[in-house]
């Protein structure tokens, strides 16, 4: 028996201003428009849903307490899969326009990792992750982009230095 894997992602971004305010009024009026696209996406697996409320996304899953927040949580069949949503997709102009929704962390704010085939990671083991790859750096346990050999597309449109990967 072949053990199948999948790729995990968790993104974290906190909003300049609380998800009601016209200033992420563009983000939030695009977020069902976006999160539906990659769902329809070849590859798609999973996505940590939200309340359902339409134009919310996951924003109500807070990190910290904290509702400006805002974690999006996927499962992907492979790296090409992911890399063609976020860099082949509208996507791609919606992540580039980030700094005019989200404020600058200053840290690593995104992580990915391989899951068995069928597993939902929840909130809290994605933020480990995060939290091991703030520590430790990239290592099969969790990585950014860099790690990834047969990702190609991220490195024409990964983050500035600035922000992390």
């Amino acid at each position: 028996m072949v053990n199948r894997y999948h790729l995990a992602e968790l993104n974290v971004g906190r909003l300049i201003a609380p998800t009601d305010d016209p200033r992420v009024a563009e983000f939030m009026a695009n977020l069902d428009r976006i999160n539906g696209l990659g769902k329809r996406m070849p590859g798609f697996v999973w996505m940590m849903e939200g309340s359902g409320e339409p134009g919310t996304g996951n924003t109500d899953a807070k990190i910290d307490g904290d509702p400006q927040y805002v974690a999006n949580l996927t499962v992907w069949e492979s790296v090409e899969t992911l890399e063609k949503f976020v860099w082949g997709t509208i996507h791609k102009q919606f992540y580039e326009r980030r700094q005019e929704w989200f404020e600058v962390l200053g840290e690593m704010h995104f992580v990915m990792w391989w899951v068995p085939e069928g597993h939902e990671p929840t909130l809290a083991e994605a933020l480990d992750r995060l939290a091991h790859l703030k520590t430790h750096g990239d290592s099969d346990h969790a990585f950014g982009w860099s790690h990834l050999k047969e990702a190609s597309q991220w490195r024409a449109g990964r983050c500035a230095p600035v922000a992390a990967e």
